[in-house]
């Protein structure tokens, strides 16, 4: 008994890497998603690296929102980069390996990055709130010191979200098959491998993971009912869009996130296929961080000013 044991644990220990099978089977597209996939990364890395640049530069964007927009920039960069350089890679060299502790670094990076984007988008909901409902108030309300404590709680509750599901996932045992049908290590497929009982771990992502996510989103709700009512006791039809408008690009960006999120995450799988999970997931990893540079410099006369600002100053340098 006492050797089947020891057979049963050694037998249990013998996953050391996992094959991630990418976002397609059909090798002759490779190139194609590799093209594409480059692009996507490079747009992204510019277009949130432009708006890190112009907020860091210009003095007319030194404000609450552009500071919390700076550090959503910088956190997108990294939630894009955790996953899509090792999917290029992947395609490229045609080696689909990853390393166990490889694995668990990723998905701790992803979700650490998903959860800080996820409390940046609440903290500047709340800052949307504050300069339309006590706009008298909104400098006490949003000065440097209450960002950094903003800040560093989004930091906090990514750490502690991240810390956990990834501890968890990966204390279970891995003794069969290595093959993620995914493109990086998120926790369904990994959870999907392990020959634990991963009740606990479902358990832990669903009570930390959702109880995070139902508060940011009561948050974002709350917040976006008291702007409401704020608005419609304006005057003018003239003045309630205008007011208005400042929210618009942060809706956009919210309801692209969330709606990905909690499509992939809080619908039973059994009504999903694989290659459906596989698009959502490239809407939330990959799109998102592309998009928000988009969302939040289109129609944004500051951002438009402050570039052309920049760009007057190189010319005549």
């Amino acid at each position: 008994m006492a050797a089947d044991r020891k057979m049963e644990r050694k037998n249990q220990t013998i996953v050391t890497e996992f094959i991630l099978l990418g976002l397609s089977d059909d090798p002759n597209i490779q190139s194609v998603l590799f093209a594409t996939g480059l692009l996507i990364y490079m747009f992204a890395l510019a277009g949130n690296l432009a708006i890190i640049v112009l907020i860091w530069t210009d003095q007319h964007l030194q404000t609450p929102m552009y500071f919390l927009l700076r550090n959503l920039a910088i956190t997108d960069i990294g939630y894009v980069s955790s996953t899509t350089p090792k999917i290029l890679w992947n395609l490229m060299s045609g080696h689909k390996t990853i390393s166990f502790a490889g694995c668990a670094f990723q998905m701790f990076c992803f979700l650490i990055t998903g959860g800080v984007e996820g409390g940046l988008y609440t903290v500047m909901a709340y800052d949307r709130y504050a300069a339309i409902c006590h706009p008298l108030h909104y400098t006490l309300l949003m000065n440097q010191s209450v960002l950094r404590w903003l800040l560093a709680a989004c930091w906090t509750t990514g750490g502690v979200n991240a810390t956990f599901n990834t501890a968890f996932v990966f204390s279970l045992n891995f003794c069969g098959p290595n093959k993620i049908v995914h493109f990086f290590c998120d926790i369904p497929p990994v959870l999907n491998l392990s020959c634990s009982d991963t009740s606990l771990a479902e358990l832990v992502t669903f009570v930390i993971s959702g109880g995070i996510l139902v508060a940011s989103v009561s948050i974002i709700f709350v917040s976006y009912v008291l702007i409401v009512l704020a608005v419609l006791k304006i005057s003018t039809a003239q003045g309630r869009m205008k007011t208005f408008s400042t929210c618009t690009s942060h809706l956009t960006a919210v309801s692209l996130s969330y709606s990905t999120a909690i499509l992939m995450y809080a619908t039973p799988s059994s009504v999903r296929s694989r290659e459906v999970d596989r698009v959502i997931s490239v809407l939330y990893t990959v799109t998102n961080p592309l998009l928000n540079p988009l969302i939040y410099s289109f129609k944004n006369k500051e951002m438009q000013a402050a570039l052309l600002n920049l760009l007057g100053k190189k010319q005549h340098s």
